[in-house]
């Protein structure tokens, strides 16, 4: 998948490359299934028999039943239906949510929304290892809670939570809590297990099909108020599953690049798995020769990610002499668009951690060649960049 051998794409937290096959199916579904999947005659049917693969395909994945996936046009949305749609039905006998204090933005900003119309909003924080301490969440959660929600990779240190155990603790506790898990770092990166969670989403732009698609996995039964009205899938016509949960036609190619990206992922799994283990080995063994470099990731991360600090030079400076190296890592969530790492702060790190973090994000098709262009590049950046006083 690599266009070309001197770029050394690093932040595949952020985006990845479209795989040439997921480029592919999209193209011919978009020359060969044009029919709207939700009229009736020919054409539209047999776009629905293909939106009814991919859907099923993308469900298999999660060991979800077809009807419980949802296409969406990201992650970002995923979490919004999943939250507001939540919240809605359930407050007419509680008003308080528990959720991680180092949540993404689609779901911060929701929780800050509904926290401003009244809602009890309790922000667990993360440990100073970047880890969620399941124990304070779950103490959290009383009779009133209605909603309880977390990631269970973080999109900036790759701190893991056992989704499925701390999710079911959730419902012994309280059976009636809305449990909505932020799958988007996780999904084809790490097992997923869906005991005792209501919702979960997942993006195309992390597993190598393009921007602007999504899902959202509902556990059937799950109550919901969705907060979009209107586009045009009216009641009887074609049966759209989206029906509900998301109005407007269909996105037919991207749900099929969606699907096959994600089969992709998963045909590779046996190998992808352990090389980008080798490479995060290989990355930590070459930080250790940088006595200023600190680990902001635990020891449990995901392979996929590793966060650091520099403690000397400036994120912003490191990351654009890097790239002057054809080497590209982010200082953060590429959502936070430069701004200073929240889930860093909410960890506790010294300003000065947080003031000069990267993160690095792999994927199966990085090689020990971009690892040793970082570390050059790193090594020469601390020799030779201005540096913090």
């Amino acid at each position: 998948m690599r266009q070309n051998e001197s770029l050394h794409y690093l932040d595949n937290a952020a985006t990845t490359l479209v795989a040439p096959q997921v480029a592919d199916a999209i193209y011919k579904t978009m020359t060969e299934h044009w029919g709207n999947p939700s009229s009736l005659y020919g054409p539209g049917q047999a776009s629905r028999r293909l939106l009814d693969r991919a859907r099923a395909a993308v469900a298999a994945t999660l060991g979800a039943g077809a009807g419980e996936v949802f296409f969406t046009g990201c992650g970002s949305e995923s979490n919004n239906i999943a939250i507001l749609g939540a919240v809605e039905p359930r407050s007419a006998w509680g008003k308080k949510i528990v959720v991680s204090g180092f949540e993404h933005p689609s779901v911060a900003l929701p929780m800050q929304r509904l926290a401003e119309k009244g809602f009890e909003v309790a922000f667990i924080a993360p440990g100073p290892d970047g880890s969620l301490d399941g124990e304070a969440f779950l103490a959290a959660v009383d009779r009133h809670t209605i909603l309880a929600a977390f990631m269970q990779v973080n999109n900036e240190t790759g701190a893991q939570v056992d989704a499925a155990a701390l999710a079911q603790r959730i419902k012994a506790k309280n059976p009636r809590t809305a449990v909505h898990v932020d799958g988007v770092q996780a999904w084809m990166r790490v097992p997923v297990s869906l005991a005792g969670i209501d919702s979960y989403t997942v993006s195309g732009h992390k597993i190598h099909a393009p921007k602007g698609v999504g899902a959202l996995y509902l556990r059937r039964g799950h109550n919901i108020q969705p907060p979009y009205l209107g586009g045009g899938q009216e009641k009887g016509v074609g049966g759209g599953q989206e029906l509900g949960v998301r109005p407007g036609t269909e996105n037919l190619p991207y749900a099929v690049g969606l699907a096959t990206a994600a089969s992709l992922m998963h045909e590779n799994a046996a190998r992808r798995t352990p090389h980008v283990a080798a490479l995060n080995a290989r990355l930590r063994a070459g930080l250790e020769r940088l006595p200023e470099v600190t680990l902001n990731s635990p020891a449990d991360a995901v392979n996929e990610v590793l966060n650091l600090s520099t403690n000397c030079v400036r994120s912003e400076t490191m990351l654009h002499f890097l790239e002057t190296k054809g080497v590209y890592v982010s200082s953060g969530s590429a959502c936070s668009r430069g701004a200073a790492s929240h889930t860093l702060g909410a960890m506790g790190l010294p300003p000065r951690a947080i003031d000069t973090a990267l993160r690095v994000s792999f994927c199966g098709d990085n090689t020990e060649a971009d690892v040793d262009a970082l570390l050059a590049g790193l090594e020469e950046g601390l020799a030779t960049l201005a540096r913090l006083q």
